[in-house]
Formats: structure tokens, C-alpha cells, sequence
């Protein structure tokens, strides 16, 4: 007999079993609750520059009324393409109180990802920072918009934002060309969204917590990325959910004011499920618009206490490889959540051994917004499992029968909870649920008596790079275009300082192509994380009597050419 539910006997007695998003109508309600309890706290520092949860409040509003100005039904799609910048959570905050819809995009993507993902949303109005215009410019005759709203980095910095936007513009020149100032195109700038927003009238629209709220993507198995719709209510009882969970530690930090590091991008589900967290215990949020800068990154912290530190294993590895970051003080430091990407025994023991702060790693999903399990938030010890369900999450594990499978036993992981999606946009939903109604999530996982869970691999064959999502059939559909491809396969192989590497496996049209050739199309036409790190040319690829690529042959001929050191 399987004992149902059995991580609920592993919880602190501080951490409820259960949470009732239907406390709030919306997530603006649970927003301006924050805004109201925590109004002259400091909400952002970026580049030194503090902003309150008044000023945030003050500023999504001004979005917000400019936005109603512009007469778009409620529920309209509103894009937002901004790296970790003070007016991101204005921005994003102010989509959400005017009644619309917000799908955040990378900024990273191509023109050819962006494209889709504006195209299948239906966005009409994107904000956007100017570093990225010149990929908008390559496509948005194609798409749906009709506003667009250009934003500078140092928008919401006062005087310092004008140093920083001559940094970026003429010394680094890190913004190139566009010319998305035609007057074809209905373009404003968002200090006139703010100014212009402040003077105009801003009316509350009625919610309820199953109006859709995000739509946020996700790689697609079918080399196009999927809409999870995430509704009021899933937004709601992820933030109720993750304060929940960290509440033991939380509640121990005796400062006025608790630092969250935010390198990750706040655009990944997992950083949004993080910035929930942050304004429901009222976070300052530490923002690092660029965490690849890794002496800059550790200069930025040097300058502030922190107390809570989430990063993906890449990113903890690659602080910890500086010579520098172990100079910093970690006295404050209570909480380095790990998630995003498999965190590894080797860096959480040395992150332990340099900071006092174990690593708690976790396990999440875009349909989930990031809450599915983690670790008890006050274990001392790494122990190699993705942890337990968080309260009202329920989880059951199926073999290939839907059948469920008993303890220490592989299967699929299923979920159910008020976080998960109802599905995807535009797409069939039947093969993403169980007949009861639990989301499969694709992961191979076994669970054991006490409930904590095992990741044991991923029944898709889904590639994570640093914490993003790659699919080979997308890299494989954009390489096929490629001149001088005749066919190719794409594979995830392990990689010591990203998790797992893309490698792609071509078999040439003639000898004329070569692996330059190869790269720089890559890098054309996918984002930088999905581009394959390693390529082999082959005369021909393992598939099957219907001549579908078996990848899986692949990923043992690479482990037998490429054998792991004992």
C-alpha cells in the first residue's frame, strides 16, 4: 500500500500543507497588498540606484493608465522584451493592473524566435529596450503589433541613467542600428509612458482569478516554442507557495531589509517565480542586468549585504571559479536556492565550504511557475534529490500504463496543484494531462518512502543548457536550411560548466561546408544558448524503419567515443 502524500510528515511546523489563492481575486490584488505593507521599503537597486515599492507602485500605474489610453479590449497580449532593469517589474506590474495579458520574451531571441512567439500570442503593443530593436525591426511588419514602446537601460536611473545609456550606445556600443523610429510605425518612448501616464485616468478593471495573466514560453517539441497559459489563480499560489516554503529561514533573518540577488533574468519563469517571493516578504531585489560579467557581478555584490542568493548551478560554478568571490563577506548570506538545471555534488560542496550556506535545490516548470518541489529551506547538507512538494501540490508517478508505481520505482512525474497551467495557447491540450487531471511533466523521477523525489532523467529528449530548455527539433528544423546540409540530428551531451551542451551531428551535402560555416549560421538564426557547441560531420545518422532519428543511439556512441573520468 502506497502511503499517499508522504512529504507531508517531513514539513516544518512553520510551513502550512495547504494555501488558498482564493484569499485574492487577482495578482494585482496580492501586488498591492505588497505595495501597501511595504511602500517605502527599497523594492530595486541597480547600478546604485534604489527605487521604493512606493515608486514601483506609482510607475506600474502610470503603465497602466497609458496602456487603458490606447483602447485595447481587455485581455489583449502585451509583450515585454527588457533584461534585469528597474522598469521591467513596473513595466510587467503596470500590463497586469490594466487588465491585459503579459508574454515576456527573451531578449536574446532572433528575429525568427521572436517572430513566432509575437505571431502565436497575438500581441498587439511590445516594450522593448533598444539594445534588441534591431531584431523587432527585422520582423514586426510580419506580426500583429501596432505600438511599440522603446525603452533605454538607464531609463529609470536619473542622472546616472544618462551615463549608462552613452556607456552602452558609444563606448560599447551595444545597441545597433534599427530604424524603428519610421514614422510607419507607431512608436513611444517609455519616459513619455511614464510622464504621459501619470496625468491620465486609471480605471481598476474587475478580475477574477481565472482570467489568463501570462502567457509564457517555452521550447516546443515540434520546433516551435508553446504558450503555457498561466492564469490568476497560478500566479496567486505560486507566490503563496514559494513564501510558504521559505518561511523557516525567512523568518530567522533579524534585518529590516532582506537582499535578494536577481542575476537570473526576470523574463525565466524561474526569477518571476522569485520576484512573487521577494514582494511577498518585501525582498529588496539586488538587479544584475548582465550575470555574465562575473567581476562585475561580484563588485555588485560587494557593495551590499545579501541574504538570499538563487542561481543556477552554471552561474554558482562560475562565481566560484573567480578568485575573487571568495573574498567577499557571506556572513548574511541564509538562503542560495538552486534550480533551473540539475545542481551538481561538486559545486554544492564547494559553495558550502566558501560561503556557510548550503545550497537548496529545487525543481520547477514553466507550467508550474517554477513551484513544483525543493529541498527543506533548513537543511545543512546536500543530498543529490530535487526535495518535496510544496503545499497543495500533489504528485503522482506513472510507468507507461499510467499506471503508479510504487516507492524507489522510475516513472514519469505527474502534478497537480493550483499552480499548474490549464494548458497551452492555441495548442491541443489532451496528451498534457492524465484522464484525472494530472499535468505530465516528461520528467523520469523515482519517490522514496519519506516523499523526496529523484530526477532521474527526462523522458523528452529536452536539451538544458545553464537552465534553459533546448529542443533538438528546433535547432534541427532552423540547421536544415543551412547550405550545404544534408541532414543532421541534435543531441544534449554533458558539459562541466553548462549542464549540457548542444552538439549537432551533420552529414554534409558536399565537402564544401565546413564547421565555421556551420556556426555562424547558427548564430544567425538561434539565440546563443541553443547554437551547438560541438559538431561532427557523418556519413549518415542511426534512425529508425519509419526514419526517425534515434537520438538515443547518438547520445551511447558519444558516451562510448567520450568516456567519463573515473
Amino acid at each position: 500500500m502506497i502511503m499517499e502524500k508522504p512529504w507531508l510528515a517531513q514539513y516544518p511546523k512553520s510551513v502550512p500543507k495547504t494555501i488558498d489563492p482564493s484569499k485574492y481575486n487577482s495578482i494585482v490584488e496580492l501586488y498591492e497588498e505588497c505595495f501597501d505593507r511595504f511602500r517605502f521599503h527599497p523594492m530595486t537597486i541597480c547600478m546604485g540606484v534604489t527605487h521604493t515599492y512606493d515608486d514601483v507602485d506609482k510607475a506600474s500605474l502610470a503603465v497602466a493608465a497609458w496602456l487603458q489610453a490606447q483602447n485595447l479590449p481587455l485581455g489583449s497580449v502585451v509583450a515585454l522584451m527588457m533584461p534585469n532593469v528597474p522598469q521591467y517589474l513596473p513595466t510587467m506590474i503596470g500590463i497586469l493592473r490594466a487588465g491585459y495579458v503579459c508574454t515576456p520574451i527573451n531578449p536574446l531571441y532572433t528575429g525568427r524566435e521572436l517572430r513566432h512567439q509575437l505571431n502565436d500570442s497575438g500581441a498587439k503593443v511590445i516594450f522593448i529596450v533598444d539594445n534588441f530593436a534591431q531584431a523587432l525591426e527585422q520582423v514586426v511588419d510580419e506580426t500583429p503589433i501596432k505600438r511599440i514602446v522603446l525603452s533605454k537601460m538607464g531609463d529609470m536611473m536619473g542622472l546616472k541613467g544618462m551615463l549608462v545609456n552613452t556607456i552602452i550606445r558609444r563606448v560599447k556600443r551595444l545597441v545597433p542600428k534599427y530604424r524603428l523610429d519610421d514614422p510607419k510605425h507607431e512608436v513611444t518612448k517609455l519616459p513619455d509612458v511614464f510622464k504621459k501616464g501619470k496625468n491620465l485616468p486609471f480605471r481598476a478593471p474587475t478580475m477574477n482569478l481565472e482570467q489568463k495573466a501570462f502567457l509564457q514560453y517555452t521550447g516546443g517539441t515540434t520546433g516551435l516554442s508553446k504558450g503555457a497559459i498561466l492564469s490568476q489563480r497560478n500566479i496567486v499560489a505560486a507566490a503563496m507557495q514559494t513564501e510558504a516554503w521559505s518561511r523557516p529561514v525567512t523568518l530567522e533573518i533579524e534585518e529590516v531589509y532582506i537582499n535578494m540577488v536577481m542575476a537570473l533574468p526576470l523574463y525565466h519563469i524561474f526569477a518571476f517565480m522569485l520576484s512573487l517571493l521577494g514582494m511577498r516578504s518585501g525582498y529588496t531585489f539586488i538587479l544584475v542586468p548582465n550575470p555574465r560579467d562575473i567581476p562585475g557581478f561580484i563588485k555588485t555584490l560587494s557593495k551590499q549585504p545579501f541574504h538570499v542568493l538563487p542561481a543556477v548551478n552554471t552561474l554558482f560554478k562560475g562565481l566560484l571559479d573567480h578568485p575573487d568571490f571568495s573574498k567577499l563577506d557571506f556572513s548574511t548570506l541564509r538562503l542560495s536556492q538552486a534550480g533551473g538545471m540539475a545542481a551538481t555534488e561538486q559545486t554544492a560542496t564547494r559553495w558550502l565550504e566558501t560561503t556557510d550556506c548550503p545550497m537548496t535545490e529545487g525543481w520547477g516548470m514553466t507550467e508550474g511557475v517554477a513551484a513544483g518541489t525543493c529541498n527543506l529551506a533548513t537543511d545543512t547538507e546536500f543530498n543529490g534529490t530535487i526535495g518535496l512538494p510544496l503545499p497543495s501540490i500533489d504528485v503522482i508517478i506513472i510507468d507507461d500504463n499510467d499506471q503508479r508505481v510504487g516507492f524507489n520505482q522510475a516513472g514519469e512525474m505527474c502534478m497537480k496543484g493550483p499552480n499548474v497551467t490549464p494548458g497551452y495557447y492555441n495548442r491541443d491540450n489532451s496528451d498534457s494531462f492524465t484522464d484525472d487531471g494530472y499535468f505530465r511533466t516528461g520528467d523520469i523521477v523515482s519517490m522514496d518512502e519519506r516523499g523526496y523525489i529523484t530526477l532521474l532523467d527526462r523522458k523528452k529528449d529536452m536539451i538544458l543548457v545553464s537552465g534553459f530548455n533546448v529542443y533538438p527539433n528546433e535547432i534541427e528544423s532552423v540547421m536544415l536550411d543551412c547550405e550545404g546540409i544534408l541532414d543532421c540530428a541534435v543531441i544534449g551531451i554533458p558539459d562541466e560548466r553548462q549542464g549540457e551542451a548542444v552538439k549537432i551531428y551533420v552529414i554534409p551535402e558536399d565537402n564544401n561546408v565546413t564547421k565555421d560555416d556551420i556556426r555562424d549560421y547558427a548564430l544567425d538564426h538561434l539565440t546563443g544558448y541553443k547554437c551547438p557547441r560541438y559538431i561532427e560531420f557523418v556519413s549518415e545518422l542511426p534512425k529508425s524503419n519509419v526514419g526517425k532519428v534515434l537520438r538515443q543511439k547518438l547520445r551511447e556512441q558519444h558516451a562510448i567515443d567520450n568516456p567519463q573520468p573515473l
